[in-house]
């Protein structure tokens, strides 16, 4: 059966991760993690943890920002952490400022960005850099994160389609709160969100990803935080995520694996 096969596949990937970390018992891994991965990560920890015996406890925030929950927010604060999963250039300044254990970083998916409409809504034409930007004059109300997709939306897509000041007043950033859910509840008629982050939320449809000429790729990354008590457990858990065991849950999650490699 496919299922079965899924599976022996998994324990391989986690039995590898274990020989690259050297862990020898159960311990308890703090992860902190961003929204675009967090699909296929809650479909593959489980796994990890049967297979290892291992204990993984989660912090869910965005990779950047200034909200409660924001990974850089919850370090200062001095929460706990052995693995940092999120936007690969703000992991990136981590290591800058010594958040994060430098030459652990592993990067493990390529994320492109969606529209999303409310579910049942006419879905606007996006299939080239002129149809976005009739779609989006035509709109009521925009919403885009307060994360990478959403930095890269305000700060240069407008600008690419030449509608920056038309999207002043209609174009919303939304904190700490998928935008997904914003557009589901009626509160934006358009959405921008890495697709991943869409998928999981009910009450929308998605157009699709962004035309090649406007798409914008982010890559998700794992490091080790300079905090950890467990990082040999946490380089454990890296690797199996960047294995290829993990390529299903990823893939269907509406992102693209990279598997490169282990934390080392």
């Amino acid at each position: 059966m496919r299922i079965s096969t899924h599976f022996r596949s998994l324990a391989l990937g986690v039995a590898g991760a274990l020989l690259l970390s050297g862990a020898a018992g159960a311990a308890e891994v703090r992860v902190m993690i961003s929204g675009g991965l967090t699909a296929a990560y809650k479909a593959l920890v489980p796994e990890f943890e049967r297979q290892t015996g291992n204990k993984v406890l989660t912090a869910f925030g965005p990779s950047m920002g200034t909200t409660v929950n924001a990974i850089p927010v919850r370090l200062e604060r001095g929460e706990p952490a052995d693995v940092l999963i999120m936007v690969g250039y703000a992991l990136g300044d981590l290591v800058k400022k010594g958040k994060v254990v430098a030459g652990t970083e592993v990067d493990l998916t390529r994320s492109p960005i969606g529209i999303s409409v409310k579910a049942g809504a006419p879905k606007p034409d996006i299939s080239s850099a002129e149809a976005v930007k009739r779609a989006l004059l035509a709109a009521k109300s925009v919403a885009y994160s307060d994360s990478a997709s959403g930095v890269y939306v305000s700060t240069e897509l407008f600008k690419k389609l030449g509608i920056a000041e038309q999207m002043k007043d209609k174009a919303k950033q939304i904190p700490a709160e998928p935008v997904a859910g914003v557009v589901a509840r009626g509160d934006a008629e358009i959405g921008f969100q890495q697709i991943s982050e869409m998928l999981p939320v009910a009450g929308v449809d998605i157009v699709g990803p962004l035309p090649p000429e406007l798409q914008q790729i982010t890559i998700f990354s794992a490091g080790i935080a300079s905090v950890s008590k467990e990082p040999e457990a946490g380089k454990a858990l890296i690797s199996f995520l960047a294995s290829p065991a993990a390529r299903d849950a990823i893939v269907k999650s509406g992102m693209e694996p990279i598997t490169t490699g282990a934390a080392h």
